[in-house]
């Protein structure tokens, strides 16, 4: 089961943090911190697994990562799931988002984070895989936009009605409801 998806640029910033499992504000901090240490320590040539670090987990947990340019998209995984399947899931999660955003970057990861969880959504859901197939995630994720897009052409109906009904010209009723009388009210003092 997957406990935990990151994503870290080279100085430690969490770009996407989801994590599976419940754990406290400051223990996710506490992880995010150790796990970045772990793996930005390691050289180029290594192996991309290792042992989760005592706030993960311990010996049952591994952390499975892949660095790209100036990101590291590391996957925090109990011993259940395959190292070799993880490493592909994270060449996909790479690959959609380089298909979805058009060359991938870090500013996309922050200025689009709701798109990036969505995309993780498609991919895994409560640490269970759900799909992997690239062209069924990217499928999916157009057609969200294209929701999107229908949603916010609904938005500005409101205000391209308004727009109109000021264009209309109205004969000026200003003088004529300054000499409307009102019917007197009986008096209610006794």
């Amino acid at each position: 089961m997957i406990k935990a998806v990151l994503i870290f640029n080279n100085q430690g910033k969490p770009r996407v943090t989801k994590f599976y499992q419940h754990y406290s504000e400051q223990d996710q901090q506490s992880i995010i911190e150790e796990i970045f240490a772990l793996v930005s320590r390691r050289e180029e040539g290594v192996c991309s697994f290792l042992e989760g670090g005592k706030l993960v987990g311990g010996s049952d947990y591994r952390l499975i990562y892949r660095h790209y340019a100036t990101l590291y998209f590391i996957f925090c995984v109990d011993s259940s799931e395959s190292e070799l399947g993880i490493l592909d899931l994270i060449q996909v999660l790479v690959e959609v988002l380089d298909r979805c955003f058009e060359n991938v970057c870090e500013l996309d990861l922050i200025f689009h984070m709701d798109k990036v969880h969505f995309i993780l959504n498609e991919m895994i859901m409560g640490g269970m895989v759900l799909e992997t197939s690239l062209s069924e995630i990217v499928s999916r994720y157009h057609e969200q936009e294209k929701i999107c897009k229908q949603e916010i052409g609904f938005s500005k109906t409101p205000s391209m009605v308004a727009g109109a009904l000021k264009s209309i010209e109205l004969p000026n009723l200003k003088n004529e409801l300054k000499n409307i009388e009102l019917p007197k009210l009986p008096s209610l003092r006794r």
